[in-house]
């Protein structure tokens, strides 16, 4: 179920806070509520894998129980090494056994299409929240807990399918003690609207965009390869598209926990305005480079480390994992492989640093970034290689297109907006705003605000019911 429908919008949701809300004399049966509500929410798009998702609540929860009361060292590192070997055995055989098997068969020349398997949604996410939870109890930071809690902490529907990823001893106290509150609820919903104007009114259109013009590149790689000006309007839209795609689903995300109670971390922090890729990467899918820093590259020694060969391979492995992560095709770890590269560049060269201008090291960042998402967004790496080749004009594909400035004209509004937006412009209004709570603008912002979320929530609700496009990015992973 997406949370840009008119069934989750309309039907799930006014349902699940209604009912909620009249079980506010008993948090247990208002969390037994969040947790049904969470495995229907998953069953309505997975009525199979909602049954895999059931089993690993069961099979993280009796090995948190296993390893907490085993005594022996041994018997408790054998515990967690099998249970993450099962996680990870399951997510494999789901996520990349088909393309590990595709990719032998190329190189073999044998046919193995007779294996396939659909993507269970959000797999890669309540994979990773199980295995912070059992590790995290091996370590000693969280203290086992019975299935029905594991299970409202991995199936909570607001973050289930696309994160962002939690910890679960950062809510491990909110799930019992959480306090609900007319703020919170205000701040939620609002909250929620604005990442659904994020994901309708400007998402959408830059992934039409994107789309098309890939599609066209995919098309015509050799015969009729797209002109430059072309070729920089689709990445650009791109680049927009999973931005506002991700932070709008993250906003949507933290507005609904709010809404019963909850506060989860933020998951962006405006990754276009860094001045460098590690800047970027602090910035972009926090929970995620969170989980990998915290989980697989301080355990590996991180950079703490005496011989700096070490270190190298613990960013090596981190980034070529992050790859994996996202999805089975050789592009996603040429991807994470390109974020290594000039990590480790900037960190031996100091190279932004080097940089006296924060306009060119914005610049250069951007660059990259961008260069990195033409590749991510690509079919294959020849695809990517062909669409740089356009956007250099190293494929004979002219500079000047008349269907870039087609598209430009229609959706130049929405192009601006985007990158407005994904400055913190109108947080600084907000703060300035907030600074000054006597003076006449501020009353008659706070007048109108509450207005303007609800006319936002009208014309999301009205594209929606037009059947305006609607993917989303992250469900893939």
């Amino acid at each position: 179920m997406l949370f840009s429908s008119i069934v989750f919008l309309l039907y799930f949701f006014p349902l699940v806070f209604f009912l909620y809300y009249m079980l506010s004399f008993s948090r247990m049966l208002q969390n037994i509520l969040l947790l049904v509500s969470s495995l229907v929410f998953y069953a309505w798009g997975e009525p199979v894998y909602v049954f895999l998702m059931i089993g690993s609540i069961i099979f993280n929860s009796i090995m948190g129980y296993s390893i907490q009361y085993t005594k022996r060292s041994v018997m408790r590192k054998a515990e967690l090494f099998i249970t993450v070997v099962i996680n990870l055995g399951v997510l494999f055989v789901f996520k990349y056994l088909g393309f590990v098997l595709k990719s032998i068969g190329t190189a073999a020349n044998m046919d193995f299409t007779f294996f396939q398997i659909s993507l269970p949604i959000g797999i890669s996410f309540f994979t990773f929240q199980a295995l912070s939870y059992v590790v995290d109890v091996y370590r000693g930071t969280t203290k086992a807990e019975n299935p029905f809690y594991v299970g409202l902490y991995i199936s909570f529907f607001p973050q289930l399918i696309a994160g962002p990823i939690i910890q679960y001893n950062t809510i491990a106290d909110q799930i019992r003690n959480r306090k609900s509150s007319f703020d919170k609820l205000s701040l939620g919903l609002c909250r929620f609207t604005t990442g659904l104007g994020k994901k309708i009114l400007l998402s959408n259109c830059f992934a039409t965009i994107a789309d098309n013009i890939f599609q066209w590149s995919a098309i015509g790689t050799d015969r009729l390869p797209i002109p430059v000006m072309l070729a920089w309007l689709g990445s650009i839209a791109y680049t927009l598209q999973i931005y506002f795609d991700f932070s709008a689903y993250s906003d949507m995300a933290i507005g609904l926990a709010l809404c019963f109670g909850f506060k989860f971390g933020e998951n962006f922090n405006y990754p276009y305005i860094a001045e460098s890729i590690t800047d970027f990467w602090k910035r972009w899918h926090i929970s995620l480079t969170d989980w990998f820093h915290e989980y697989v590259y301080f355990p590996l020694g991180g950079s703490r480390v005496k011989n700096q060969d070490f270190m190298v391979r613990n960013m090596l492995i981190v980034w070529v994992l992050t790859g994996i992560w996202h999805g089975a095709n050789w592009t996603f770890i040429f991807w994470g492989l390109m974020y290594f590269v000039f990590q480790l560049a900037e960190r031996f060269f100091e190279y932004p640093k080097k940089i006296k201008s924060p306009f060119w090291r914005h610049f250069y960042t951007l660059m990259v970034v961008n260069a990195a998402w033409v590749v991510f967004r690509a079919d294959d790496l020849y695809q990517a290689g062909r669409f740089f080749m356009n956007m250099l004009g190293l494929n004979r594909n002219g500079f000047y297109s008349a269907t870039a400035i087609m598209l430009f004209r229609e959706n130049w509004v929405f192009l601006l907006a985007g990158i407005i937006f994904s400055t913190p412009i109108a947080r600084s209004m907000n703060k300035m705003l907030y600074q000054r709570p006597n003076s006449v603008v501020n009353k008659v912002y706070t007048i109108i605000y509450p207005f303007v979320m609800l006319l936002l929530l009208i014309i999301c609700v009205s594209y929606l019911a037009s059947g305006t496009y609607n993917p989303f990015i992250y469900f893939n992973f």
